[in-house]
């Protein structure tokens, strides 16, 4: 005989730790050096001038200014072209 009452199991209980990734500064706001701009998971988002980029693809201003998103055209090693967003740091 079972000492314990039958009972099922808990599946649904485990959850990841939230990542908060995103655009942390938007076209206009000010920047200082080293000020994250973007955090992401690969480059959706290109770094353009004055930005640089980390190892886990992060965009971080290399200089004080402003920051401007636009869009660039891409040519892939296939010839295949695409257009990507693009993230600058005007300095003023």
């Amino acid at each position: 005989m079972a000492t314990k009452k039958a009972a099922g199991t808990a599946k649904n209980l485990r959850d990841s730790q939230p990542k908060y990734l995103g655009v942390k500064k938007t076209a206009g706001q000010d920047v200082k050096t080293g000020q994250v701009i973007v955090r992401q998971r690969g480059t959706k988002i290109e770094a353009g001038k004055n930005v640089y980029v980390g190892k886990d693809h992060t965009l971080y201003a290399a200089k004080d200014g402003k920051v401007s998103f636009r869009d660039m055209r891409k040519v892939k090693f296939d010839g295949h072209k695409i257009t990507k967003k693009a993230v600058d740091v005007v300095v003023a």
